[in-house]
């Protein structure tokens, strides 16, 4: 195998100098030779810097398959008749609007066993693995109530990428970015449902996007630090993906963004656990993405994409209820986005609220 990188690395920077007149610097060797980075840094067992291919490449592949498979059943039912057409929809309709102001989160139904949790639930990212001793009921149902009897903020919402927009934001207007769209998060948790929220503005990917998380990570840290009564951190994203997806649905009559749970677990298929990346909190990261995606399916069916579970971490190792949540992606309208904060909102409300 290494044989192979070497020839083919020789061939390349010989290419180069005879197109280019001279060499190739080590940016592009890592580019394009990422297996011989990685093992360099694993070698010396320095840290894995958390960049935009780390996150991005395969998450934009499922995407688009969630796309072609929606597209797929749109035309099925096309060619049912009329009638079954529209009973369905107003089925539909009426579970989506069904969403009591107390109800408990029923996981009896739900099977357990490691192929089905899998099957039903996330998207296991091919550059990592994961296996029954982390995806299992004694983890996944692991208490995630918060107890907000203290004075100040108990839920932190922040963005690693604040410039994400959507497809009629403003350029230079953050109100029209996912930091707008968070604003709105922010309210509804107040407002409506009396959490203690403080949202972060930092701006960490300006001019310098690949190294957004490592930018952020001291900052964000500080907030948690400076705030010791935080219990629920919230990263909040916008998804990119091919320009002829669509990550939309309906909720209550209005067109909503769908949203998406990520979890990093600091474990690669080539490197297997990460030293570098230590996360003590991912069972307890495991457990809120899945109970938020569960109490999503039974109040807001059709809302969330399945749990994507990749292998780095993300910075959701600065407290133990961390989430990280796509809203849409940039061919959603920010009205789709803002949208999408209602049912959010709710159901961040009834897993994390302390019964009375």
């Amino acid at each position: 195998m290494r044989k192979k990188l070497f020839t083919a690395m020789v061939l390349t920077y010989l290419t180069s100098i005879v197109i280019y007149g001279c060499g190739i610097d080590r940016k592009f060797w890592e580019k394009v030779f990422p297996e011989l980075t990685y093992k360099e840094a694993y070698s010396k067992d320095a840290d894995i810097i958390e960049d935009e291919s780390t996150m991005s490449s395969s998450v934009m592949e499922y995407a688009a398959m969630e796309n072609e498979n929606a597209v797929a059943k749109t035309e099925k039912n096309e060619e049912t008749s009329k009638q079954e057409e529209e009973a369905a929809t107003q089925v539909q309709a009426a579970e989506t609007e069904i969403k009591p102001e107390t109800a408990d989160i029923d996981y009896s139904e739900i099977s357990f066993e490691y192929e089905d949790l899998v099957k039903n639930f996330y998207q296991v990212d091919k550059t990592t693995t994961i296996g029954e001793n982390q995806l299992n009921r004694d983890i996944l149902l692991k208490d995630v109530k918060i107890d907000e009897s203290q004075d100040g903020p108990a839920i932190l919402i922040y963005h690693t990428h604040s410039q994400e927009g959507y497809s009629d934001s403003v350029e230079g207007d953050p109100d029209t970015t996912v930091v707008g769209v968070g604003d709105y998060l922010e309210k509804l948790l107040t407002e409506k449902y009396g959490h203690k929220v403080l949202h972060h503005k930092g701006e960490y990917d300006v001019n310098d996007r690949d190294h957004a998380y490592s930018n952020a990570l001291p900052e964000v840290a500080g907030v948690i630090n400076e705030n010791p009564q935080i219990q629920l951190v919230i990263d909040l994203h916008r998804d990119g993906v091919a320009d002829t997806t669509r990550l939309a649905t309906t909720i209550n009559g209005k067109p909503t963004a769908q949203i998406m749970f990520f979890n990093g677990l600091s474990r690669t298929v080539e490197r297997g656990d990460i030293s570098g990346l230590p996360n003590p909190y991912i069972n307890d990261n495991l457990a809120l993405s899945f109970q938020m995606e569960v109490a999503a399916e039974k109040f807001y069916p059709g809302f969330t994409r399945r749990i994507y579970l990749k292998g780095y971490r993300y910075n959701m190792h600065l407290c133990p209820k961390s989430m990280l949540v796509e809203v849409g992606a940039q061919t959603n309208t920010l009205e789709e986005a803002m949208n999408a904060m209602e049912p959010l909102a709710d159901i961040i409300d009834k897993v994390i609220k302390k019964d009375k």
